[in-house]
């Protein structure tokens, strides 16, 4: 367990203000529901269990907790849905980066069959929380497709479909030819895929703010533009400050996923996860063009090179994104790249505009898995989704809960194993840069 001092006053974070910071604009902001007024935490205020980060993890822990009848208080930094959680490209699935026959083949085939069932559970949440709160997010389960751009990586695709098939039995997978693939998605690219009729696409910021509506409603106390600058250690719990307040609580809660740089106070938690920017583009809309009849069955597609892309309709528009945008902020050169290889793969686009251009964090874990645990006897984390966060982010919150109560985690892998540092993290950009660099040549090269 840490040595935590009396008060922990963290130095200031690598930025030149604290939080909260402009939107980002993107096409969920421009097609979401106008955005909630702020409400920032103004005084001092008591509760069993505060919370840091107001995204997906954060709202779904304070949901469960208050199921419970326990009392919660969620406190994010910026405006709700600033982060990963309204900004993502609303892919719901269930998948992990690391592949579940590579589960069984690391721990045992129980273990990788209840991750595969966690998987699907996670993709089905989503449909019930819409449900329960009655929201209209663009929600379709149309499932996913992963298209191979050669034909060692459709070979590889037919025998995890075989393995899911015939080891998990889960028959919502399937290959589909060439042939198959230039009708479903429009691009003569791809030499074959795995279709998984699991999951689907949401509009990821329609699905925040229905979330914090509904709560609210409910009477679950959501403060933002509050972020908490430190973590103080008192006799009972911690007590956690904010610029207009503070919060005492038994147990804190750190649900800030790839941005929890953005203050002093979850530095415990910054260096166990790698941030890698993830890059978005948005095309005008396609009706009365020739994109208009591309991506026709709505699902997410993503493609199978190490660097990969993927791409889905939202309306009548197409998106498109991938890894290799670095740095702190937004890159014209991502954003360069990400138009060409677009328009390569899809030239019934050639000609037609990109209306939307944003990027934003992604936690990358040494693992490749998601993880929950414990910090010490008063602080619980969740994070390290590793691109694939929308439907899992969601679902994990009773697990967050159970062991912010004092419980253990039925996660399975993600609540079992640790989460250390991330080695030499302070050169992890270029750390980042090298390994993209290398996927990129291999890429090129077709290897």
């Amino acid at each position: 367990m840490p040595n935590w001092p009396k008060s922990v006053w963290a130095r200031q974070p690598e930025m030149t203000t604290l939080p909260p910071l402009p939107d980002i604009q993107s096409l969920w902001q421009d097609t979401a529901p106008p955005a909630p007024t702020p409400q920032p935490l103004a005084g001092d205020m008591q509760t069993d269990i505060a919370i840091i980060g107001g995204g997906y993890t954060g709202l779904s822990t304070a949901r469960a907790l208050a199921a419970r009848g326990v009392d919660a208080v969620v406190l994010e930094a910026n405006r709700l849905g600033w982060g990963a959680s309204g900004r993502n490209g609303g892919v719901v699935s269930g998948k992990f980066r690391l592949g579940f026959a590579e589960m069984a083949r690391r721990w045992d085939i129980d273990t990788a069959r209840r991750m595969h069932d966690i998987g699907v559970e996670a993709t089905e949440n989503i449909g019930t929380l819409l449900n329960a709160y009655g929201i209209d997010a663009d929600y379709r389960a149309s499932g996913s497709l992963r298209c191979a751009h050669r034909a060692q990586a459709l070979e590889s695709l037919r025998a995890e479909c075989d393995w899911l098939r015939g080891t998990l039995g889960d028959d919502a997978v399937s290959i589909l030819s060439p042939e198959e693939m230039a009708a479903e998605t429009g691009s003569h690219d791809f030499c074959g895929g795995m279709l998984n009729r699991h999951g689907g696409i949401v509009h990821p910021l329609k699905l925040h703010r229905g979330l914090v509506a509904g709560m609210r409603r409910d009477g679950i106390r959501i403060f933002d533009t509050s972020p908490v600058t430190a973590i103080e250690r008192t006799d009972s719990g911690v007590r956690l400050h904010t610029p207009g307040g503070t919060v005492n609580a038994r147990q804190v809660v750190m649900a800030t996923d790839a941005y929890a740089s953005l203050t002093p106070a979850t530095r415990p938690v910054e260096r166990r996860v790698v941030p890698f920017r993830s890059a978005m583009i948005a095309t005008q809309p396609l009706t009365g063009t020739a994109g208009e009849a591309l991506l026709a069955q709505g699902r997410s597609y993503t493609e199978t090179r190490r660097m990969m892309r993927w791409f889905r309709k939202s309306g009548d528009r197409l998106l498109y994104g991938g890894r290799g945008a670095f740095g702190k902020d937004d890159s014209p050169a991502a954003f360069a790249a990400l138009e060409r290889a677009m328009f390569r793969q899809f030239p019934q686009l050639q000609g037609l505009a990109v209306t939307h251009r944003w990027s934003g964090l992604v936690a990358m874990t040494m693992d490749s898995l998601p993880h929950l645990g414990r910090l010490d006897d008063r602080m619980v984390y969740a994070m390290g989704y590793n691109g694939t966060g929308v439907a899992l982010s969601n679902w994990i919150g009773p697990h967050v809960a159970e062991l912010a109560l004092g419980g253990t985690s039925q996660a399975a892998l993600m609540g079992q194993l640790p989460l250390p540092q991330v080695p030499f993290y302070p050169i992890r950009e270029v750390g980042v840069r090298l390994v993209a660099g290398w996927y990129q040549f291999l890429d090129a090269i077709g290897k």
